[in-house]
């Protein structure tokens, strides 16, 4: 594997000096995570991620603190739950500015014409439009809900 990064690697990398100089130990916890799940991957494909792969890493990383903030927060376990919160923040720097409520409706809007989707079984081909397009910038639980809402 060679040793060329790519941008949003090499943030992140530079990013883990900086908090290590600032003493900033939650940061940095998090920034060595994120480094980890990065390279775990590498590993287990043999290949260097590109961007893309990346922010797909981080997007899975946001996604599993969401689901135990909500499991944290059904067993009353806010101690728990708000240091999940302050991960996701860390790691939502890394990714692109999300997207409003409105613009993501006009993809979905805008997938379902394309596709010429009729119903649920549609699905697949609308979400395979739009994952490219909002990778790292929606959640797509909630986008997945937003387009059962529209395809029933």
């Amino acid at each position: 594997m060679s040793e060329a990064l790519n941008a949003l690697s090499l943030r992140i990398r530079e990013d883990m000096k900086t908090a290590m100089k600032a003493k900033a130990k939650e940061k940095l916890g998090v920034i060595r995570l994120i480094l980890a799940g990065i390279k775990q991957r590498e590993v287990d494909e043999r290949i260097e991620l590109d961007d893309v792969q990346v922010l797909k890493v981080l997007d899975k990383m946001v996604k599993q603190r969401r689901d135990s903030i909500e499991a944290f927060d059904k067993a009353n376990r806010d101690d728990l739950s708000v240091i999940e919160q302050a991960e996701i923040l860390i790691i939502q720097e890394y990714l692109p500015q999300q997207l409003s409520d409105g613009e993501i409706d006009q993809l979905i809007d805008g997938a379902v014409s394309e596709t010429g989707a009729q119903g649920m079984k549609d699905m697949g081909k609308v979400m395979g439009i739009l994952r490219p397009q909002l990778q790292g910038r929606a959640d797509m639980g909630a986008v997945s809900q937003k387009i059962k809402a529209k395809l029933v």
